[in-house]
């Protein structure tokens, strides 16, 4: 009995402690997230012609509104779309079609290549792609993100910075109607952004974002190219870190892109926030374990229960409660997103606490309708099909 009041106790302290340090985090994140975005964005000095590669994969929602916002770019430079397949027939290509009607004067080319090089399909799409990149500079973005008009002239500006040799993008969430796209938009733009201003503010964090991936030929050859990612889950993390190693910087502009969230049901949404959760556990264990203090109310809640529902914990919820709302508000402005159900916060923030415990479950992730199980380098291995969405 004793044993049982001492770990009682123990956990009643963890719990108390984890929640102040998030309640003092959250607060922290609130200043740096506004603080990021206000900073100046580069000014390019030249308009080098860019190669904009784009890995598809179906007929996504919103895709040729996405793939639209990069033919409608305020650059001077010549700009070549470079589109990547694995099967002629994927529908795809359709909207690349209906893109080409829509802009007749844009240089897209298309290449349909099934050929794998590991279990990323997306390095292998890339990989495929890269024999028919015509520029120098090339900018690698993904499917399912849309832009401002101003985006290649500030990536290009970035990347002309004395020793950079990648440039990436932060990233908000996008809705696509109904309720599980908006509680994802949610783990976006309330977890994961102030997650990467505070790291990146306070140097405990050196991120890749694969939204976003500008390079030039060059550095690409000094890394010895993409093929050797095909095996990485987090292939973004594995690039930036090649970079670094081979003494050229990662740098992260002061502005954002959109990225959309189109989980349909629960189970999709788990599905992607558990693997979310477990890529970053498998490149960043301790980064991983210190990101429970994003937690501060689920904690809090913890508080109540093993203290027996004391007034004190439900101050503490309270505060930590009201903490996350203000870093909502603070994150809604600086991300320029308009949200009106502040009511779900506390709930996801909950089911979010309960896939970052989950993480540490199983080494097992689903992506794309395929299951792999992920070892301590990061490295994907021994892939099945599955039924469920990944």
């Amino acid at each position: 009995m004793r044993a049982a009041h001492l770990l009682l106790l123990a956990l009643l302290g963890i719990s108390v402690s984890a929640a102040v340090g998030g309640i003092s985090y959250t607060l922290l994140a609130s200043v740096l997230i506004s603080r990021f975005f206000v900073r100046p964005t580069s000014v390019a000095s030249s308009y080098p012609p860019v190669t904009v590669v784009k890995p598809l994969h179906g007929n996504e929602w919103n895709l040729l509104s996405n793939l639209s916002s990069f033919c409608r770019q305020d650059y001077p430079g010549d700009v070549q779309y470079l589109f990547g397949v694995h099967d002629a027939a994927d529908p795809a290509l359709e909207t690349v079609e209906e893109l080409r009607a829509l802009y007749p004067e844009a240089h897209i080319t298309v290449v349909a290549d099934g050929q794998l090089y590991g279990p990323n399909r997306k390095i292998s799409n890339i990989v495929n792609m890269m024999p028919q990149a015509a520029h120098d500079v090339m900018i690698f973005a993904d499917s399912d993100v849309s832009v401002s008009p101003d985006y290649l002239r500030s990536i290009v500006g970035e990347l002309q910075k004395p020793g950079v040799g990648l440039v990436t993008c932060i990233y908000r969430g996008n809705s696509a109607p109904g309720f599980w796209p908006r509680l994802a938009v949610n783990a976006i733009n309330y977890q994961f952004v102030p997650g990467v201003v505070t790291g990146l503010t306070l140097g405990l964090a050196k991120p890749c974002m694969g939204p976003t991936i500008a390079m030039r030929r060059a550095t690409v050859d000094k890394i010895g190219g993409f093929e050797q990612f095909a095996h990485h889950l987090a292939e973004d993390h594995a690039i930036g870190q090649a970079v670094r190693i081979a003494g050229e910087r990662v740098v992260i502009p002061p502005f954002f892109i959109s990225h959309a969230c189109v989980e349909t049901n629960v189970t999709s949404l788990i599905s992607h926030e558990l693997r979310w959760s477990r890529t970053i556990r498998s490149i960043d264990p301790a980064g991983h374990l210190g990101s429970a203090l994003m937690h501060p109310f689920a904690f809090a809640t913890l508080a109540i229960v093993l203290s027996g529902a004391a007034s004190w914990s439900w101050l503490l919820a309270a505060i930590a409660l009201l903490a996350r709302l203000w870093l909502k508000v603070r994150a809604d402005r600086a991300l320029c997103h308009a949200d009106r159900g502040p009511w779900l916060l506390p709930v996801w923030d909950i089911a979010l606490f309960l896939i970052f415990l989950a993480s540490y479950s199983s080494t097992r992730v689903a992506w794309r309708g395929f299951t792999f199980q992920v070892d301590r380098n990061g490295m994907l291995r021994s892939t099945e099909r599955v039924s469920e969405p990944g």
